[in-house]
């Protein structure tokens, strides 16, 4: 599976000018790549609550109707966050779009500062089967949290797939996150932040990476702005499973309920 990362620098608060560049990345995507990840809040940057009501979008609204469209046209799939308005709460939302459509909604549970009083947290976590494989979303603060992962661990994930907006001085907490997370799960992780400022003077601090499910380093982004390419082998996560695997031997249950859809979409509701 080929995936492509797009490490950017965003505008807080610039719909236009953050769904153009996100327009001509998906645009650059080589042919035959699967996936392109883009970072947390990618399409509108981060709210406030002075302007969120202004800024915020529904899931039908025109910026996603954007991407949908480039998503269908480069026969490539897109994951891309983005400030969600539904019936009259706000959220920090993560969605992956196929050709096909939505093919997955993620509100992010865990609120990070900047976040709070701004996004109402989600209330669950889920995964969906993509082109045969078991695909779950998170959104930067929750890896920091090993029960969020773990949740889509216990959906089936194979391939974790994290928006980030990680910042100075907390960029090495999420390149140890994002690999003990893969590792814990025996899934792939791939990880994908923001660069540059952002309002408030908050400095982004890049480091997109991919993560095999033994917890190793594929690849590694620096500070700037970049697009990262890489195969995925998918033979590592039988391997990585082969001799023992860590959902089935853990001693401690986590709290929760699994709902299953017919659509292949699996949901674990947090208590």
């Amino acid at each position: 599976m080929k995936v492509e990362l797009v490490q950017l620098a965003g505008r807080d608060g610039d719909t236009a000018y953050n769904l153009e560049r996100t327009l001509e990345a998906i645009a650059a995507c080589a042919p035959d790549s699967d996936l392109v990840v883009f970072p947390e809040t990618q399409l509108m940057g981060f709210p406030t609550e002075e302007n969120v009501a202004a800024v915020a979008e529904s899931l039908d609204g025109p910026s996603l109707g954007a991407v949908r469209q480039a998503a269908r046209e480069r026969n490539i799939a897109v994951v891309v966050g983005i400030a969600e308005v539904d019936a009259g709460r706000y959220y920090n939302t993560t969605v992956l779009v196929t050709p096909e459509g939505i093919a997955l909604r993620y509100r992010k549970t865990h609120l990070w500062a900047s976040d709070r009083g701004v996004f109402t947290p989600g209330d669950r976590y889920v995964t969906t089967l993509w082109k045969g494989l078991r695909v779950g979303l998170l959104i930067c603060f929750d890896i920091e949290f090993p029960e969020s992962a773990r949740a889509l661990g216990e959906l089936g994930a194979e391939l974790i797939l994290v928006t980030n907006g990680n910042m100075d001085p907390y960029g090495p907490t999420h390149r140890t996150a994002i690999m003990g997370r893969a590792m814990e799960n025996q899934a792939y992780a791939v990880m994908v932040n923001r660069v540059g400022e952002g309002d408030g003077g908050l400095l982004f601090a890049g480091g997109s990476a991919v993560v095999d499910p033994f917890g190793r380093l594929l690849c590694e982004a620096g500070r700037e702005e970049c697009r990262q390419v890489v195969e995925l082998d998918l033979s590592r996560l039988e391997t990585a499973r082969h001799d023992y695997r860590y959902l089935e031997e853990r001693r401690l249950p986590l709290q929760g309920r699994r709902v299953d859809h017919e659509d292949g979409r699996r949901e674990w509701l947090i208590p």
